[in-house]
This record gives C-alpha cells, sequence and structure tokens, in this order.
C-alpha cells in the first residue's frame, strides 16, 4: 500500500518531467519531429473591451479537453508570426497542451501600454471558457520579455483570480522604471546593490521610438517614426530610403541609431523616464505580486542584457512566501535556450519547464 502511494504520488511528477523533456528536445531539434503528430493550428478572433485580438490556437492532433496556456508574445514586430514564437506554441502543443498565442499589438510596434495587459487578460478569460479544450477552466500563462512582467500585471486583476493554473514570466520585468534606467545607463540595480553591466542597444533604442513624440512634432514626426520602425524591422535599406528624407532633429536621432550611438540621448531621455514614472508603474508588477492566487514561476538568463537578470530576484523577493520559483540561468539569453551550461543546469531547467505540463 505504502509503495503504491508513493507510486501514485511520484508518477504525474515523472510524467511531467518526460513532457518537458520531450519539448526541448522538439523545441531545440534542428528539424522537425516527424515521430510526433503535427498540431492543428486555427486562426480566431478574440472579443475584447479593445476591440477584436488576432490569435492562433495550437492543439494535439487527438481530441479531447487537455490543460492549457495562453504565450504573450515578447516586443517585435512580427508579433504571433514571430520566428521563435511559432515553433515554440507548436512543440507545446505537440508534448500536449492547449496553446493560444494572442495577437499584442502595441508590443509588436515597440509600445508598452495597458492595452497588452487588456488583451492578456481577455485571451486567459477566452481560453479558460473554451470546456471543450481545457479540462479544468483553469490555464496557465507564459508571458516573454516585457510580455512577462505585463502578465504578471495582468494575473494580479481580479478578473483573472479563478482562472488561472500558473503564471510563468520568462526573462520579464519587475519594474519597468527600473529596467529604462538600466537601459540608459548601463548600471543594474540588484537587490544589494549597483553593478556596471552593458546594456543591449536594442533595449535603448525601443526606448528612444516609445517616446519618439517627446523630441519631434509634425511634420517631423511621421516621417522619422517610419524610418526607425523600418530599422527596428531589421529593413536597413527601407529605413535609410525613409530617413533620406530627415532633417535637423529628426535626421541626428536616425544617424545616432544607426550609429550605435544612442546614449547620448540619456540625459534627455533619463528626464523623460522619470517624468512618466507613474505611467510606468502601472506596467510594472512591483507591489502588485501579493494580489496573485496561482503560483508564479520566474525564468531569466543570467547575462540578460536587455532585461537583467535582477528583476527576478526583485520579483522573487516580493513574493516572499507565495508559492514560487525563480530560475536564473546561463542557459538562456533574453528569452532564447541558446546558452552552454553543466549537466545540474540543464536538469533545472527541466525540471522548471515541468511546470507548465
Amino acid at each position: 500500500m505504502v509503495l503504491a502511494g508513493l507510486v501514485g504520488f511520484a508518477y504525474p511528477r515523472c510524467a511531467r518531467l518526460l513532457a518537458a523533456k520531450q519539448f526541448l528536445s522538439t523545441l531545440s531539434a534542428a528539424k522537425p519531429s516527424t515521430e510526433l503528430a503535427k498540431p492543428a493550428e486555427e486562426e480566431l478572433s478574440i472579443p475584447s473591451a479593445g476591440g477584436p485580438i488576432r490569435a492562433r490556437l495550437y492543439r494535439p492532433s487527438k481530441g479531447g479537453a487537455r490543460r492549457g496556456v495562453v504565450v504573450g508574445h515578447g516586443v517585435h514586430y512580427q508579433g504571433i508570426d514571430e520566428r521563435r514564437l511559432m515553433p515554440f506554441a507548436r512543440a507545446l502543443a505537440q508534448s500536449g497542451l492547449v496553446v493560444l498565442t494572442p495577437e499584442l499589438s502595441d508590443l509588436a510596434d515597440y509600445r508598452l501600454t495597458t492595452s497588452s495587459v487588456t488583451r492578456i487578460s481577455a485571451s486567459v478569460s477566452y481560453l479558460a471558457a473554451r470546456r471543450d479544450l481545457i479540462e479544468s477552466g483553469r490555464v496557465g500563462l507564459l508571458g516573454f520579455s516585457f510580455a512577462g512582467g505585463l502578465s504578471l500585471v495582468a494575473a494580479a486583476e481580479p478578473a483573472l483570480r479563478d482562472k488561472l493554473e500558473y503564471v510563468v514570466s520568462v526573462g520579464g520585468h519587475h519594474s519597468v522604471d527600473r529596467v529604462f534606467r538600466f537601459l540608459l545607463t548601463s548600471r543594474v540595480e540588484t537587490p544589494s546593490g549597483t553593478v556596471k553591466f552593458k546594456a543591449h542597444d536594442y533595449g535603448l533604442a525601443v526606448v528612444m521610438y516609445g517616446y519618439l513624440d517627446e523630441f519631434l512634432t509634425e511634420p517631423e514626426l511621421t516621417p522619422a517614426r517610419n524610418a526607425i520602425r523600418a530599422w527596428l524591422h531589421e529593413d536597413r535599406a527601407g529605413a535609410r530610403a525613409r530617413a533620406a528624407s530627415l532633417s535637423g532633429e529628426g535626421a541626428r536621432l536616425f544617424r545616432l541609431l544607426e550609429e550605435q550611438k544612442l546614449v547620448e540621448l540619456s540625459p534627455k531621455l533619463s528626464a523623460i523616464v522619470s517624468a512618466h514614472r507613474a505611467e510606468l508603474s502601472a506596467l510594472s508588477p512591483a507591489g502588485k505580486l501579493s494580489r496573485i492566487h496561482a503560483p508564479v514561476y520566474l525564468l531569466h538568463g543570467s547575462l540578460d542584457s536587455v532585461i537583467p537578470a535582477s528583476e527576478a530576484e526583485f520579483a522573487g523577493l516580493e513574493l516572499g512566501g507565495h508559492a514560487h520559483e525563480v530560475l536564473v540561468t546561463p542557459l538562456i539569453e533574453h528569452v532564447e535556450v541558446n546558452g552552454a551550461a553543466g549537466l545540474g543546469q540543464k536538469l533545472s531547467l527541466l525540471s522548471f519547464m515541468a511546470h507548465l505540463f
């Protein structure tokens, strides 16, 4: 009887570890597996207070209600069509989950707004209500990069109290204000003090783009925004063509972007960020984590140069005795599994990912 009880206790955990191993193997494979059934995919339009949300649903080829997860993409112009997100969602579905990826249109335009929080919340409510697909009426929520922090903000809202099984933030923020200060100064504020660490130029470009209207007015603002947006979309030739018509401050901003000298804007950007501190607080999970009723899992790359790993540490300290786990690992860069590490670190990542299954 004791042995049967131990087996009954251990089996769910073993099954989750096996599912996580299969998921990570599928995700890291050079070519898609031919042994696993291709998941079904469906384009959806989810109703919300802010208007319809374009979304994509991935589910295992065999029907029946299962566990589900909503996955929020990071700051990238391709949104739910992003080249890393789609294989990730397919691998989750091949491992047995129903996966919903909503388009967070403001994040796809490199802007942090409460609209993304609204879209995340509406997407969780939608998937949790799909009892033809979801077995328990609760789903997981996973967000990458700034969507990780915004997912924590959404999870703290009363509307999601009984709809979440867990929340995962991968490379997410605890305080947008603190992350922006890092991007502007290359100084990381940690729970034990401040250290120097080179911030990624990409993050600084995103901050500048988000506050472009603080630098320019029409008619210069729109062509400058179009040129910088093209640059962020990795269309260098198109960006330079659009920038050819710029003059004055618009031309200077584009030149600094092209020459990776945006750090020269740090004094003015620092003043702008300070003026928007209340707005940034609303986009930060800092001070809100006690309102989350589901377990929280924080995964962060130890050398993340966009959102530093100390953000996961700050969030873990705030969570205190709440059910949570923090894993800072060299196996993660910003939101990609791309590092080299020892067996112990790989097993830690495997154990962490098992929470999804």
